[in-house]
């Protein structure tokens, strides 16, 4: 590894570094495959399509976040993927920090999107017409406050908002609503009775881009890293950490502990860490080793634009 990283003046599109990796000359202008979790039309699928906006891609949908992986490893049908990391209301997603610190994967990228939860129908339903709503719990915890003043209307929990979408339109059901985004109503042609529906409006997802590292391309213009490693049970461990970091000009922005399976008491940490100007990532990693155990770089990219979708 070799990785110098700073505030560059000119940083590269996430599709122009993706595409300097293609082996055939020719694969420059084909589409690009980027793996979701969910289904179409998920919140994942925006995101992929902000993130790469100006190059034709192919979503490849996995049911769940360890199949996204398991086929991005596999290298066979996906170039890259989306993952959510963590969310500003329900915080870290843990299950996939561990995912990714277990696989043979690098973060490349990251995106920041704002999360709008619709509720749709099929065209000509009205709101009195509903005798239920589906969608994913998460989404439905979220828009709780708004059908208080619907009674009469039961939520359904489901696996995903773009299915509850799809299996409406799918099955004809006139009763029945959907919690989902708006690129779900566009996909099935579903009709958005109410905007915006969720109680908290400053509701936003990160997202990271991931790339099997055997072929992952590091942004020149990179400034947030993302590591992992565990500490001993010695007074001052972690602060040694930080102190090697605040010396090499990084500024940590985040800070996250996992309990370690078959290890009580013993705790995995998750740290993202933004450079002040320009700095070594290599000599600040080989000073991080004699401090920590088991460390790995799990990610070196520019920091992510924060979409208003």
């Amino acid at each position: 590894m070799t990785l110098v990283v700073g505030r560059g003046n000119k940083p590269k599109q996430m599709q122009t570094l993706l595409a300097e990796n293609e082996n055939e000359a020719d694969q420059e202008s084909a589409n690009l495959r980027v793996g979701i979790q969910g289904f179409p039309g998920a919140f994942h699928e925006i995101a992929a399509r902000l993130c790469f906006e100006s190059r034709p891609i192919d979503i490849v949908p996995c049911l769940t976040f360890e199949e996204l992986v398991d086929k991005l490893e596999a290298g066979q049908e996906m170039d890259a993927a989306l993952m959510a990391i963590e969310n500003s209301l329900a915080g870290s997603l843990m299950s996939n920090y561990k995912l990714l610190d277990q696989a043979n994967l690098l973060a490349v990228g990251e995106v920041y999107l704002r999360v709008k939860q619709n509720l749709m129908v099929l065209p000509g339903v009205k709101i009195e017409d509903l005798t239920e709503v589906h969608s994913h719990p998460v989404a439905i915890e979220q828009c709780l406050d708004f059908f208080r003043q619907y009674p009469h209307i039961q939520l359904i929990r489901t696996e995903d908002t773009a299915l509850s979408a799809r299996n409406i339109r799918e099955k004809g059901w006139h009763h029945v609503g959907a919690i989902a985004s708006s690129l779900a109503a566009e996909l099935y042609e579903m009709e958005i009775l109410a905007e915006s529906i969720e109680t908290n409006k400053k509701n936003y997802t990160r997202f990271l881009v991931l790339q099997r590292a055997d072929q992952a391309v590091t942004d020149p213009d990179a400034d947030k890293i993302s590591i992992s490693f565990g500490v001993s049970h010695t007074v001052g461990s972690l602060h040694k950490v930080l102190a090697i970091l605040a010396a090499y000009n990084f500024n940590m922005s985040k800070i996250q502990s996992a309990p370690i399976i078959g290890q009580p008491w013993e705790y995995r940490l998750f740290i993202d860490y933004v450079a002040e100007g320009h700095v070594s990532v290599d000599q600040a990693y080989e000073a991080l080793r004699p401090v920590t155990h088991n460390l790995k770089l799990l990610g070196a990219y520019k920091q992510g634009v924060l979409y208003d979708y």
